[in-house]
């Protein structure tokens, strides 16, 4: 479909652009775009809006179909998951973001798994996978008289073949792993991501089921049972189990929960099956074979100013537009979509399962003046999302008098019910929303904010600052704002602690960290009311939050109807370390395990690396021990004593960190990117010190991917690898605030 001559122009703010630039223009080979934003968003409206022409009852005409996506995508109140924007109206051609892939119990069937993964992630998509099919380790193996080895081992090779796959050669693609409570291995599941940098390619959840958790509330025993032969192995404590998931959570964050025999209650295709496993943020469960196409409505563009009540403020009829248009869009994305194997397709199409959820909450919130942790806006959750279920089941009646029914819809929950006929067998989701948030320039998700004002460092040292708009207008509104309240706000990221400012709204422009666990539950149990899938919501915690406060959430999230919940207690990746399944280890034990070093043996063997520098010629010798790096020296010639203590000194540091167990990527990290006055250009780069000579000659050696250049005060957080600015972690996943990065795909 041709490009009309007077398609009105995108306006995007520098975040959007920089985004768009970075992961969804369509580039050639020279890594140029081939296209701006206008042509980006005109490829996909027209893509998906020619879809129209295979119904010949359909009551739009595609041309004007095209006209109306494209203006509801570029006026941002509407945009579909990440794939479909790269993909739509390209040769590569997959618009899905979730999938799910069956794991079963034999070699064959495990790397037919890998091999399907590695053809989604290649296309763009992420994968969930249930291991709960596989024998326990050391079972016996009728075919060959050997012994299994257990899920975890296998899940090592998923991990690892996945994590060399890029998106649609944009990104790696992320995973879910998810193993039932009842399996036998489940304890070394649980504590399968205690020393950090295992499994970094997955996130992990434990499946409970309903006995489960009843065993749990009575302290009782409950069997485990080997899923290969349905045999009872043995049984475990519900509550013990429980307490060392509580624990691992409050270390690392993982694994997280999803109760299993909930989300199967919801499955509107019984008889195709159980749900096994969820993509890889949690809120989409799936069939085996089975993928979803997502998107979000923006809720901070519906708000009506000076209409009184907060009912009033909301524009109910744009947002009933806006869903019966999405579900549409998104129904046609099932039929433009190629998917990686013809099993999909054939799942997808019997199903035609969608998930439109929202965007901006936060912002509405705040342009209401409603404080995120209070009952009115858990009541407004409510409201708006039974709106959007009863709206978006409306439109896919319509699309199915028009189109004909999902094709298994005479044997789903609805059609035993005569509930329909539906176009979708599902149609809300509330998904993870980072870069698309950043596209439409509003609050992700349906989570508060991480901070309300935080500082970018682009180009040449420049530093950004980026405000909430709607919290900027109101410190204008309330002659509070000043430039020196403005610093002091991006140093803090929170307003709680200024208590110059109005009370009223220290309530209203809270962040995530401001609001008690409690708030965050009932907003997404609120959510999840109406959410025919679950609902991606991290309940960010300090880190002082103790294993306590996690221990309440867990269970509250069971008691009030939650499909999962994923817990995140700021820097608990850093502190892991000082943790273990029997609890806290006391201060005498942790200072004498932080200083363990290891003794050198009598003879290693290493190379001598020669490097140019501004000061002269660089010896950097490392020596290792079972092929891993155990002691550096550094000499260096033609220079004074005083850069050969410097060198010597550097390099005895960087040895106690090795013999320490201190990993190549940190001291890389701290070291990379240290100026010194005499920078020297090599075939390969600039090396600028010392230092930053010795972090090229480790990070060539030892790792496959380059380690951005990290801030002085990095140390401990996780940075962009884009952009090099702080991730949060928040949707289920880390992402970057900044430039739209996020390690889930």
């Amino acid at each position: 479909m041709k490009q009309p001559e007077d398609l009105q122009p995108v306006v995007l703010n520098q975040n959007a652009e920089v985004v768009l630039s970075k992961r969804y223009y369509r580039k050639g080979p020279d890594g140029e775009p081939l296209e701006d934003a206008t042509g980006l968003f005109w490829r996909v409206a027209s893509a998906i809006a020619a879809e129209e022409g295979k119904y010949p009852d359909s009551s739009c005409r595609a041309d004007e179909l095209a006209r109306e996506f494209y203006d509801l995508m570029t006026s941002w109140k509407f945009l579909p998951n990440s794939p479909t924007l790269m993909n739509a109206g390209t040769d590569l051609g997959q618009l899905a973001a979730c999938f799910v892939l069956p794991v079963g119990d034999s070699i064959e069937e495990i790397f037919d798994a890998v091999k399907h993964a590695a053809m989604i992630h290649k296309s763009g998509g992420g994968t969930g996978f249930s291991f709960s099919r596989l024998r326990p380790a050391a079972s016996r193996v009728g075919s060959t008289g050997g012994v299994a080895s257990g899920p975890l081992s296998f899940l090592r090779i998923f991990n690892t073949a996945t994590e060399q796959i890029k998106q649609g050669g944009t990104r790696r693609g992320a995973n879910m792993g998810i193993l039932r409570v009842d399996h036998p291995d489940i304890l070394e599941f649980i504590r399968a991501k205690e020393r950090e940098g295992e499994f970094n390619n997955f996130n992990l959840s434990v499946a409970l089921t309903e006995d489960f958790m009843k065993a749990v509330e009575k302290g009782e025993e409950y069997p485990l049972m080997a899923p290969h032969s349905g045999e009872a192995k043995g049984t475990l404590n519900a509550r013990e189990v429980f307490e060392i998931l509580v624990q691992k959570a409050w270390e690392s964050g993982d694994p997280g929960i999803v109760f299993i025999d909930r989300i199967n209650r919801d499955n509107p295709t019984p008889a195709q099956g159980e749900m096994e496993s969820t993509n890889p943020c949690g809120e989409q469960p799936l069939l085996p074979y089975e993928a979803c196409n997502l998107g979000s409505v923006n809720l901070a563009g519906l708000y009506l100013a000076g209409h009184g009540s907060t009912a009033d403020s909301i524009d109910w009829a744009e947002l009933k537009r806006i869903i019966r248009l999405s579900v549409r869009f998104l129904d046609n994305v099932i039929d433009a979509s190629r998917y990686p194997l013809d099993r999909i397709t054939e799942t997808v199409h019997r199903n035609r399962k969608i998930g439109l959820g929202v965007m901006g909450w936060a912002d509405l919130l705040f342009q209401l003046r409603i404080p995120y942790d209070s009952q009115d806006a858990v009541k407004l959750a409510g409201r708006v999302m039974e709106f959007i279920r009863a709206e978006g089941r409306a439109a896919s009646k319509q699309l199915a008098k028009e189109r004909g029914p999902f094709p298994a819809y005479a044997e789903s929950v609805f059609g035993q019910r005569d509930l329909g006929p539906y176009r979708n067998a599902t149609i809300t989701t509330i998904a993870p929303t980072g870069t698309l948030s950043i596209l439409a320039g509003c609050s992700s998700g349906v989570e508060p904010l991480f901070a309300l004002s935080f500082a970018r460092h682009v180009m040449d040292g420049e530093r950004l600052v980026e405000v909430n708009p709607y919290f900027e207008q109101a410190l204008k509104d309330e002659q509070c704002y000043s430039e020196k309240l403005m610093e002091a706000v991006t140093q803090k990221g929170s307003v709680q602690t200024m208590e110059h400012l109005p009370q009223h709204m220290r309530d209203v422009f809270v962040t995530a960290m401001d609001i008690e666990p409690v708030w965050h539950l009932k907003m997404q149990a609120a959510f999840q009311e109406y959410t025919d899938n679950a609902v991606s919501k991290t309940v960010n915690l300090p880190n002082s939050a103790t294993i306590d406060d996690i221990r309440s959430i867990y269970w509250m999230a069971y008691e009030r109807g939650c499909k999962g919940v994923t817990v995140y207690r700021d820097g608990c990746k850093q502190s892991q370390v000082l943790c273990t399944g029997d609890g806290e280890k006391s201060k005498e034990e942790q200072k004498k395990e932080r200083s363990v070093v290891r003794e050198r043996p009598d003879i290693v063997y290493g190379f001598t690396q020669k490097v140019e520098t501004g000061l002269g010629v660089l010896y950097v010798t490392i020596n290792e021990v079972d092929g891993r790096p155990f002691e550096l020296f550094t000499t260096i010639g033609k220079s004074g004593r005083s850069i050969t203590a410097k060198a010597e000194a550097i390099g005895r540091l960087v040895s106690l960190a090795l013999r320490s167990g201190v990993e190549v990527v940190e001291i890389v990290r701290q070291l990379k990117g240290i100026g010194g006055e005499h920078p020297k250009f090599q075939k390969k780069g600039l090396l600028l010190s010392i230092p930053d000579a010795i972090a090229w000659v480790m990070e060539n050696r030892y790792l496959k991917a380059k380690v951005p250049v990290h801030a002085p005060n990095g140390l401990g957080r996780q940075q962009c690898p884009d952009c090099d600015e702080e991730l949060v972690f928040q949707e289920g996943c880390h992402i970057c605030p900044a430039c739209g990065f996020t390690k889930c795909g």
